[in-house]
């Protein structure tokens, strides 16, 4: 068990637990620091450090996850001690949630044409108070028997080259690593191996000043993540990571602490943040 978890989300994107709910279960589990990364909004920090008061040795960083576009794929990008309040910063997530909202609803019409008809109100629903995503329209094409399990809707389906797929508002990742500087965070590259040019993201995204890459990510084996370590430190970047806990209650879901950088990574992030603040 670590006693950090960078990686989480809650109802107000595409988890399945309220930030309060959430906070009681990494208490729970005994961990120490973690960041709430919830999709695109900021909505559920106040509400997880209002839970939060409740344990006193857990600390709370604000965090974010930014969806980006690249050409054939997504590359995701945390952003650690943000300005959550920052009026720019939340400009543009209120354009990112209506973006979502339009493609949501422009999958589910596809879904129809494709003979899979679902309740446009049952997905609101499902998403809560938090941003309509893919997950949702996964969780109600489950609902209707559609398919199996989520994943069997993404890879048929809601995948970037399934059949029902739409696009959203683009943001290359240069553009999300520079909007996290803007607000004082420090942006993180999420789940490398997902990029498929690693290298040659990194020495992009270093330009436009990244600063981290998850490494202690929960579905990394040991191997993977002692190459992911070593690529990290030729680049000089913090080597974060944690669950992505979305509590789908999923077979083999990693629960919050099952992987998670050493606190010493804290510390680094809480230097770096204060810096910041300082100059």
């Amino acid at each position: 068990m670590a006693e950090v978890d960078l990686h989480l989300h809650t109802t107000e994107s595409d988890g399945r637990l309220t930030p309060a709910d959430l906070v009681k279960l990494v208490a729970k589990r005994g961990l120490k620091t973690v960041a709430v990364t919830d999709h695109d909004v900021t909505t559920g920090l106040e509400l997880a450090w209002e839970a939060a008061a409740e344990y006193p040795w857990l600390n709370i960083i604000p965090g974010i996850e930014l969806s980006t576009d690249i050409p054939g794929g997504e590359i995701h990008i945390l952003g650690y001690h943000i300005n959550y309040k920052d009026t720019y910063l939340q400009s543009r997530l209120e354009r990112f949630q209506a973006s979502r909202i339009g493609r949501a609803q422009e999958m589910v019409r596809l879904l129809a044409t494709l003979g899979m008809h679902l309740e446009w109100e049952r997905v609101k629903e499902i998403a809560g108070p938090g941003s309509i995503g893919r997950p949702h329209i996964a969780q109600a094409m489950v609902e209707k028997g559609y398919v199996s399990l989520p994943r069997e809707a993404f890879d048929k389906y809601l995948g970037r080259n399934g059949p029902a797929y739409a696009e959203r508002e683009k943001q290359t990742p240069e553009e999300a690593v520079q909007l996290i500087l803007r607000v004082g965070g420090i942006p993180v590259l999420a789940h490398p191996t997902h990029v498929d040019d690693l290298e040659l993201a990194l020495s992009t995204l270093k330009d436009a000043g990244l600063e981290g890459m998850e490494v202690y990510y929960a579905e990394y084996d040991q191997d993977t993540i002692e190459r992911l370590a070593r690529i990290a430190q030729r680049h000089n970047l913090l080597p974060c990571g944690g669950s992505d806990y979305h509590a789908l209650g999923i077979p083999g879901e990693h629960l919050p602490g099952e992987m998670g950088p050493p606190m010493e990574v804290v510390r680094l992030l809480n230097d770096l943040a204060m810096a910041r603040t300082d100059g």
